[in-house]
């Protein structure tokens, strides 16, 4: 059976919200639906954050579906709480002084690669003399004080116009901030989402970042609750969205792109990067073997009208670089290193043309010689 979005809006109004008098679609409350097959996600927005009333919005939902649409249909509810905030908490939208664009590089499901692509893409872009920084915004499993090979490090502070800023740790040319700085290596981060985006904000706004070209947020791994509000409380300009070749991991891609293209988010994905796209023996250069599947990221892409900015190879050097702390893009004229140059190449081209597209036009990203890419 095809479920259709006109069928799941004529479901929903057919209730109303808890005290609200007004029925779900009436209320303005509906702000996304996503239809995959027999999956149906919901993004609803309610003002009250019980959890009383948040489970009778949910409950409410599924049954709807069950009942007026298809009774099989694997319904899953996202509430997102509008719920009035003090203003000093409302950080979304603010710019972060002296940095020019900041793109989030993001991935619907975990051990696609995503914190290996922002690492080297960060020390690719800085090799090409553009100004860099990079937040593991990884909550719950930062990784790049190892890929930088700076796990001891530990940020200093700074006075700046009276006020105690966070200094970044640089390596290999790109200035750092990471959870895993602040928490001890064998600690587990358990965090609720609020105190996750607080920890966030504190390393973009509460540090001295000095002039960047380019932020690189390396978000954490899904599409739940705790990405909305990260992604929300930035002032991203453009998103990566990385992914292996399989069905199942793309499938989850996909998710990750709907949820930059939500009305409450709106944020521009520059293209998709297909992670261990093939692997290639040392002893055999000139044959690949698709492991994974053949290009389903540039399937993908093509379908969603999107480019394909990168095809990493599965190569043991580019995990053997990240456990060591030296990025795969150092290694010369491998092909993983040339992979991720061009990649860096391709970003550069996608932000300034997605710039163009603003009405004021932000700054062109140019590299320390003033030479656009």
């Amino acid at each position: 059976m095809k479920i259709t979005k006109e069928q799941i809006l004529k479901a929903l109004a057919t209730f109303t919200l808890p005290n609200g008098g007004k029925d779900l679609v009436s209320a303005n409350a509906v702000r996304n639906i996503q239809i995959f097959g027999a999956e149906v996600l919901l993004d609803i927005e309610i003002t009250n954050p019980t959890l009383q009333y948040k489970k009778k919005v949910e409950v409410d939902c599924i049954k709807a579906i069950h009942d007026l649409v298809y009774e099989k249909a694997d319904v899953k509810v996202n509430l997102i709480i509008n719920a009035p905030e003090k203003p000093a908490n409302i950080i979304r939208g603010n710019e972060i002084p002296g940095v020019k664009n900041i793109i989030a590089v993001a991935s619907g499901k975990g051990g696609v690669g995503k914190s290996t692509v922002s690492a080297n893409l960060a020390v690719a872009l800085a090799d090409k003399g553009y100004k860099v920084g990079l937040v593991d915004a990884d909550i719950y499993g930062p990784s790049m004080p190892i890929m930088f090979d700076v796990v001891d490090a530990k940020p200093q502070g700074k006075e700046v116009d009276g006020k105690r800023k966070i200094l970044p740790v640089e390596s290999y040319g790109v200035k750092l901030l990471s959870i895993g700085f602040f928490a001890n290596t064998d600690q587990a981060v358990v965090w609720r989402g609020a105190m996750a985006s607080k920890a966030l904000n504190q390393m973009l706004w509460d540090a001295e970042w000095g002039d960047l070209d380019l932020m690189l947020i390396d978000l954490p791994p899904g599409t739940g609750d705790i990405h909305l509000s990260l992604v929300q409380s930035i002032p991203v300009g453009a998103a990566i969205v990385v992914s292996t070749p399989q069905n199942i991991a793309l499938a989850d891609a996909r998710k990750g792109v709907a949820m930059f293209q939500m009305d409450s988010i709106n944020v521009p994905v520059l293209g998709l990067v297909e992670n261990m796209s093939y692997f290639t023996p040392e002893e055999l250069p000139n044959n690949k073997y698709y492991i994974f599947g053949k290009e389903g990221a540039k399937a993908l892409a093509d379908r969603l009208e999107l480019p394909l900015l990168a095809e990493i190879p599965l190569v043991q050097s580019i995990r053997e670089a990240a456990d060591v702390g030296r990025p795969a893009v150092l290694q010369g004229a491998t092909p993983a290193a040339m992979a991720f140059m061009d990649f860096a190449d391709k970003v550069v081209l996608e932000m300034n043309k997605r710039n163009a597209l603003e009405p004021t036009k932000r700054v062109e990203i140019t590299n320390m010689n003033g030479c656009s890419t």
